[in-house]
């Protein structure tokens, strides 16, 4: 996916927004996702957010999306990709996910559901229907349960 085909300003990293000519239909997606979400749809975040809410359900790091935006000929430093992510999140686009205590995972699924986290491989799968929590904890006096988050650690076995 070439980014630079959507027609849309450089622009320096605070993002300009989005003019040109008419986008085809993933771009207009993405726009109104962003606009629905509150965010002004800059360059960054629209080349961003191509690659993230157009591809299907995601699990992603900053890392690794940074290594696609520049793939995809959308020059984006590795700040703005953090950036970006976190502004994602916070409007309700993504729900980040750190399994491993280190590294964060991005959801684009941002429903109550429960991960895999696959060990020494540094992957997040979503774990698939049938797991049933009969009763959570209550909440501290004063506060409230604003999510569960429910990550199951696996490694491969040791070949005896």
């Amino acid at each position: 996916m070439d980014m630079q085909a959507t027609n849309i300003p450089a622009g320096d990293d605070a993002g300009t927004d989005v003019v040109g000519p008419e986008p085809d239909e993933g771009v207009q997606r993405c726009l109104r996702l962003l606009v629905d979400a509150g965010l002004r749809p800059t360059r960054q975040r629209l080349a961003l957010g191509q690659l993230l809410f157009l591809r299907g359900h995601r699990h992603v790091t900053a890392e690794g999306l940074y290594e696609e935006a520049l793939a995809a000929n959308a020059y984006l430093s590795l700040a703005t990709v953090y950036n970006t992510l976190n502004q994602f999140t916070e409007a309700g686009l993504l729900r980040r996910i750190a399994a491993d205590g280190i590294k964060s995972f991005f959801d684009t699924d941002t429903s109550v559901h429960p991960h895999f986290y696959l060990e020494g491989e540094d992957v997040l799968v979503d774990v698939a229907d049938g797991l049933a929590f009969t009763r959570i904890p209550e909440a501290l006096p004063g506060h409230e349960i604003a999510r569960l988050d429910v990550i199951v650690h696996l490694r491969r076995k040791r070949v005896a």
